[in-house]
């Protein structure tokens, strides 16, 4: 049965959601002639003088940057939440709204302004997940901060703004949407199983091996079942962990290293900068109890067959459904198959 889906179109149930994807691998050999966009090529550059994030450099509000030599914090200067808004709702027939409070947050990941984390050393990626620890647990300590969401747009074509690698750490009163749809479909099944979701997902993963990239004895690295995007993975603790605070140090080395060798066969796939949003979902702040929560860091790609084209989000799947056609199955044995070394580190 589960040959025959790879050759034909059909539904795949996300658990985490409740939501469907089509998915057509006939199409896969259709002809392209639509837009295609510029490779990205890795930074050579290590300090810009001209860049807002480097060490010791003025950034675009005014603030100067200490001259840090690793994994660096501040708040964001044009930040999207605020923390000082008065409270005030709009509650008129079918009109509602309400204020909402919070705290942005930007991270540097090195100081070397060429420094993506595949070519970053897993010492230093480890710093990185430090940090995030470290802000997860201080910001979600905050009153009036129920949820940390931590993530990354790697690239232009993802709208990054500053091409200094970096990441941000939005902290806010409300639970965002996604995270509430993940949050009951976790619930349900935890108090039906007794069980963590996720956890029994990934053991029939790991038994049937169609899907996984990498793992450690820590973390997993694989394409989802109900992936949408096209070379989309997800990162997944061996252990029912709610959130990154509760890694000891040995878990985060495990964690970096699964970072690095699952975006390194990202950038070799197409021998680029490869883009992608990542992001880390966890238990919320807001002091219940979150038991089935088990979090798991997913990357959301666009690059459908080549470092120029990519996946585009519209028409059916702005109205109607999310949709692809490379199967997960044939994705997960492409960057299964990739090398550990980076793509520019080859010859050396």
């Amino acid at each position: 049965m589960e040959n025959t889906f790879n050759s034909k179109p059909h539904r795949r149930y996300n658990i985490l959601t409740g939501e469907w994807i089509l998915v057509s691998p006939h199409r896969t050999k259709r002809p392209w002639q639509g837009k295609k966009d510029k490779k990205a090529e890795p930074e050579k550059v290590t300090h810009d003088p001209e860049c807002y994030l480097c060490p010791g450099n003025t950034r675009a509000g005014g603030e100067k940057n200490p001259v840090y030599t690793e994994t660096y914090s501040f708040v964001n200067d044009f930040s999207a939440l605020l923390s000082d808004v008065d409270e005030e709702t709009i509650n008129d027939g079918l009109l509602k709204a309400e204020t909402e409070t919070g705290l942005c947050k930007v991270v540097c990941f090195s100081p070397d302004h060429s420094l993506t984390l595949p070519l970053m050393t897993e010492e230093a990626i480890t710093t990185v997940i430090r940090l995030w620890k470290k802000e997860y647990e201080e910001l979600g300590a905050i009153p009036g901060i129920n949820h940390v969401q931590i993530f990354e747009n790697k690239g232009a074509i993802m709208g990054c703004s500053n091409p200094h690698p970096h990441g941000q750490i939005w902290s806010q009163k409300s639970i965002p949407q996604e995270v509430m749809k993940k949050q009951v479909k976790q619930k349900e099944y935890w108090e039906a199983n007794g069980s963590s979701l996720l956890g029994d997902y990934l053991k029939q993963e790991l038994e049937l091996n169609e899907r996984i990239i990498v793992e450690n004895e820590h973390f997993v690295a694989l394409i989802p079942y109900w992936a949408v995007w096209p070379y989309e993975t997800m990162i997944v603790p061996k252990k029912h962990y709610q959130h990154i605070g509760q890694l000891n140090e040995e878990e985060q080395v495990a964690f970096a290293q699964i970072l690095k060798k699952l975006t390194i066969r990202y950038d070799n796939l197409f021998e680029t900068s490869f883009p992608y949003s990542s992001g880390i979902h966890q238990a919320p702040t807001d002091g219940e109890n979150h038991d089935a929560w088990h979090f798991h860091m997913s990357f959301y790609p666009p690059l459908l067959r080549s470092a120029e084209v990519k996946k585009f989000m519209v028409g059916y799947e702005m109205f109607a459904n999310p949709q692809r056609d490379i199967t997960a199955e044939s994705a997960a044995d492409t960057l299964k198959s990739l090398d550990d070394i980076h793509y520019t580190k080859v010859s050396e």
